[in-house]
């Protein structure tokens, strides 16, 4: 039976259908197929998205190579076992980095990870064959951008810069990589000097059926 792979885009209501005969089921980010909801402030209010950082990481070129590097296997089809999602906000110098699409997925060889971006929304889908804990820092080195308590991928801390990390508008302590990620959390990971102004999200606001 052949199958296809669903590419959700943000800025596509329809689907791309990709050759070969392994599916890989997107749910996706929206009913459309658009990104869908935002982040609201900590205060309850909703924020108006940061101004976008000049900074830019990419999806890794070789998406099989960083989920093995995560410890994390590469599947033929997105497991129904666990399926949660938790929302993603990077900020550089009080600016909002890109969460880029397809991390955890390799295109070429028709596999994907239970950790998953399909668009550049900050979803992170977490759809596993088997109940596990998921964590922050396993996502990172899937995007090749590792995160620990002194690092933000190339970015140090030290010299006036800090890093920090909240999950629903609450400041963390210790090893920002061991942070699991829970169904609907909201996670904010903020590098900069402390005078930087960055309104962190308290929530997220999920589109219907995610």
């Amino acid at each position: 039976m052949s199958l296809m792979l669903v590419r959700k885009r943000r800025v596509t209501t329809g689907v791309a259908v990709l050759a070969g005969t392994l599916a890989l089921a997107a749910c996706g980010s929206g009913s459309d197929g658009k990104d869908a909801g935002g982040p609201t402030g900590a205060n309850g209010a909703d924020d108006k998205p940061a101004t976008s950082s000049s900074v830019s990481w990419p999806a890794p070129a070789d998406a099989s190579a960083q989920v093995k590097a995560a410890g994390l296997p590469m599947l033929g089809q997105e497991g129904q076992v666990l399926h949660i999602h938790s929302h993603l906000d990077v900020f550089v110098d009080g600016k909002a980095v890109t969460v880029p699409a397809e991390i955890g997925i390799d295109l070429g060889k028709q596999q994907i990870s239970p950790l998953h971006t399909h668009d550049t929304s900050g979803v992170v889908h977490i759809e596993s064959p088997v109940k596990a804990d998921f964590t922050l820092g396993q996502f990172m080195a899937e995007w090749n951008v590792p995160i620990s308590k002194d690092a933000l991928g190339p970015l140090k801390t030290g010299g006036g810069k800090e890093l920090g990390l909240y999950v629903n508008g609450k400041k963390q302590t210790g090893d920002p990589a061991a942070v699991t990620l829970g169904a609907h959390d909201e996670i904010a990971v903020v590098y900069g000097a402390a005078g930087d102004k960055v309104t962190v999200p308290g929530s997220y606001d999920w589109p219907e059926g995610l």
